[in-house]
């Protein structure tokens, strides 16, 4: 493929590319200090310092999971209503002040709270979550079949490079306290919160500012005011139908993608509780965080550069062998050193996994129902960690151990290759664009 620029090689070609890969970059700050920090840096050292380890990380877990669990309820509903109402932007703009909100909420959480500790979490958790099913349906709006990998992954690289200049700051912060005047670390994780929140609502803005939206399309007998929910309801049992009739290709992509995101998200959200279980020291495994970000950046633009070349699929499969070997030598983890070699690995993968996952299933659905197909997708999204969390948790329990878990992982990365195994992508995406052809030649009801 030939490329006009240096940006339009990394996808970031033009103004509306650029501001939506910033929201990347945005939510990535909850994802680098709370999603890893608050855990091991402050949930269970401060907020639940009364409760016994294993009571703590159990609670953790669990909590974790029925967050994923709420948000896969919800998805569905508010991204076909989202469409309905062509609203993508404001549903992700509401999300993202309830999400801020209770970030910055946590500030106020004392040593012994753990019950508002966990609840701030895990709503704030569903908030940031539901969030992206928005942020990603405006993607195959805004890129051509021929940018979206690169557009993809450029924004989980930004991400990376965001999330990882504020977690370092907050890093040091906690490391640190008295240098910036702060009492203590927890403080200084307190803080940080507040930090995140504003940050997350700063490199929003140019989304709202820069980032068109289609207009809704109304189906027949559809109308968007009194009773839109429950259009939207019914629209959605019709969306589920018209999935599994005509695009079989974009169901088998759901299904890997549970399957393999499941892995890829217990490793996100379970690695640091997993390194402490094995007896880690907390603040290498804090360097060794940072480190993926800072690594993952170049690792994800070069997966949207290696999907122009052999494909988004075929890179995937690459990513998913990598894991593979990621979580078999997991098992035999025992020194920092290996932690930082395991999480070397993770970067070289993550954000490429997810990045071309997201690109090659909005080439699988119809533009014009982007929100409700990427409700789907982030059902998917968000249950992939739920298995997953929920082994950790049992095995937490009745073993005291997690590494018979983290092997287990390699069941689920296999058979997501399976599953992806049976996407067609001529087929998938020729139905794709005859289902907008039709609903073009419809015209608006």
């Amino acid at each position: 493929m030939a490329y006009t620029s240096w940006l339009d090689r990394l996808g970031l070609h033009r103004r509306e590319l650029r501001a939506w890969a910033l929201y990347d970059v945005a939510n990535s700050a909850w994802m680098t200090t709370i999603l890893q920090m608050f855990p091991v840096g402050f949930f269970y050292p401060y907020a639940a310092s009364g409760l016994p380890a294993d009571a703590a990380e159990s609670r953790f877990a669990f909590g974790t999971a029925i967050a994923i669990f709420a948000v896969g309820l919800l998805g569905p509903w508010l991204g076909t209503l989202a469409d309905l109402k062509g609203r993508k932007k404001a549903f992700l703009g509401a999300f993202l002040a309830l999400g801020a909100t209770l970030t910055a909420s946590l500030y106020f959480v004392h040593e012994g709270q753990w019950v508002l500790a966990l609840v701030l979490y895990a709503a704030g958790n569903v908030a940031v979550t539901s969030s992206l099913a928005f942020y990603n349906a405006l993607l195959p709006g805004i890129a051509t079949p021929e940018e979206v990998d690169r557009v993809s992954t450029a924004g989980f690289a930004l991400g990376y490079l965001g999330g990882g200049l504020l977690f370092a700051l907050n890093g040091w912060m906690m490391a640190s306290p008295g240098t910036f005047g702060l009492a203590s670390e927890y403080e200084a994780f307190r803080v940080s919160c507040v930090m995140v929140a504003a940050w997350w609502v700063f490199f929003s803005i140019p989304l709202f500012r820069h980032v068109r939206e289609a207009p809704p399309r109304l189906e027949a007998g559809e109308r968007t005011g009194e009773g839109a929910g429950w259009v939207a309801l019914h629209r959605l049992a019709e969306t589920f139908r018209e999935l599994r009739r005509h695009h079989a290709d974009a169901v088998w992509m759901l299904l890997a993608f549970l399957v393999y995101n499941d892995a890829v998200n217990t490793i996100i959200r379970m690695g640091m509780t997993f390194g402490k279980d094995i007896g880690l020291p907390v603040g290498p495994m804090f360097l060794a965080v940072l480190m993926i970000q800072f690594v993952g950046m170049p690792f994800a633009f070069a997966f949207g550069l290696l999907a122009d070349r052999i494909g988004a699929k075929r890179s995937i499969y690459l990513a998913l062998a990598v894991y593979v070997g990621i979580v078999v030598a997991a098992f035999w983890l025992r020194t920092i050193g290996q932690f930082f070699a395991f999480a070397f690995a993770v970067a070289m993968v993550m954000g490429g996994i997810q990045a071309l996952s997201r690109s090659l299933f909005a080439t699988l659905i119809p533009r014009h129902k982007a929100g409700e197909m990427f409700g789907f997708f982030g059902v998917f999204d968000r249950f992939g960690g739920v298995i997953g969390t929920f082994v950790f948790g049992v095995m937490l329990s009745l073993t005291g151990s997690s590494r018979p878990a983290i092997l287990s992982l390699v069941v689920l990365f296999v058979l997501g290759a399976l599953l992806l195994s049976r996407v067609d992508l001529e087929r998938g995406r020729r139905l794709a664009r005859e289902a907008e052809a039709a609903a073009r030649e419809a015209g608006p009801a």
